[in-house]
């Protein structure tokens, strides 16, 4: 693997004053991305936080030359070699925020176009709340007709949580990764992200652990992202419903089935998301093409979780 390498860094101050007090470091974690999309979330990233660091698993394309003509002077960019994940990718961007003495991270994919004031309407909801685990924005998917609404398990009942108001604040189980901000602080004591999960259920799993150690996350509406759930969406009754391929779903049913083997995951949660991956087995492996191949890593994932094989698919 070869080395971490860095380049120049600078801290972008904002202009807003609270978020002056309580730095906030991005994580941007990079995978073969869209450049032009990487610079539109950097050009709207920018402004809003402290500093930034890409972390990148691997990419082909010559990230750092990249970045050296557009954003060399505000954008610290590691590249870790080969693809480790983004867990793994998060906790390097999670120990450089350490070193820089961050308040707060915000964990983002190359994807996401977070809007103008996101982070102070995140870093304003979590600051009103008594032991925040993370704040995230309500996301929209241009793909879809409405953003998709926050979602915990209360019972054995799913509750999709709209917004009331533009200024609620959402109690959930978890937030996806993506414009999560995280206080520090809730990391040192909750743990980094899980690395041999390698992609899928990390966000989820480190949300129910920070629930498990009394934190609590929240969805903050009038925080408002662009973001692409999945590949092209699978029409469905007039629905459009994220498809991933093959190889996610591989991560998805097995880390699925790593997780409802852990025992201080809530029964309830366990017996909901496992009808709902019940529910998502059927439907991917009837509609979604080549169904053969979906059906084939799903079976496997299922294995593979179910006698507790983790890390990256093949190994290395």
């Amino acid at each position: 693997m070869q080395p971490l390498v860095s380049q120049k860094r600078d801290l972008v101050v904002t202009n807003d004053a609270q978020s002056r007090r309580l730095t906030v470091v991005a994580i941007v974690v990079t995978y073969q991305p869209a450049l032009e999309v990487l610079g539109q979330l950097l050009d709207a990233l920018i402004p809003q936080v402290a500093s930034v660091v890409i972390v990148d698993n691997g990419s082909r394309c010559d990230l750092a030359a990249w970045n050296s003509r557009r954003h060399a002077d505000v954008v610290e960019l590691l590249r870790l070699g080969e693809n480790r994940g983004i867990a793994a990718a998060q906790n390097v961007g999670i120990q450089r925020a350490r070193a820089c003495k961050a308040n707060f991270v915000l964990l983002l994919d190359q994807d996401s176009i977070p809007a103008p004031d996101m982070v102070a309407s995140l870093v304003s909801a979590i600051s009103d709340e008594r032991l925040p685990a993370a704040a995230g924005p309500r996301y929209l998917d241009p793909r879809q007709e409405n953003p998709p609404p926050f979602i915990r398990i209360r019972a054995l009942r799913l509750e999709r949580c709209v917004c009331s108001t533009v200024k609620s604040v959402v109690p959930v189980d978890y937030l996806i990764a993506s414009g999560c901000l995280i206080p520090m602080s809730v990391l040192d004591k909750v743990g980094d992200m899980r690395e041999d999960l390698f992609i899928d259920y990390v966000d989820i799993e480190w949300g129910l652990r920070a629930r498990y150690h009394g934190f609590q996350s929240y969805g903050v509406c009038s925080a408002h992202m662009c973001h692409s759930l999945g590949d092209h969406p699978i029409k469905f009754f007039n629905k459009n419903i994220p498809l991933h391929s093959p190889l996610r779903h591989y991560y998805h049913f097995r880390n699925a089935m790593l997780l409802y083997k852990e025992p201080w995951i809530p029964l309830n949660w366990k017996l909901v998301d496992g009808w709902r991956l019940c529910l998502k087995y059927v439907f991917y492996s009837l509609f979604a093409k080549p169904r053969l191949a979906h059906w084939r890593m799903m079976t496997l994932g299922v294995w593979h979780g179910w006698v507790g094989k983790a890390g990256k698919l093949g190994g290395g």
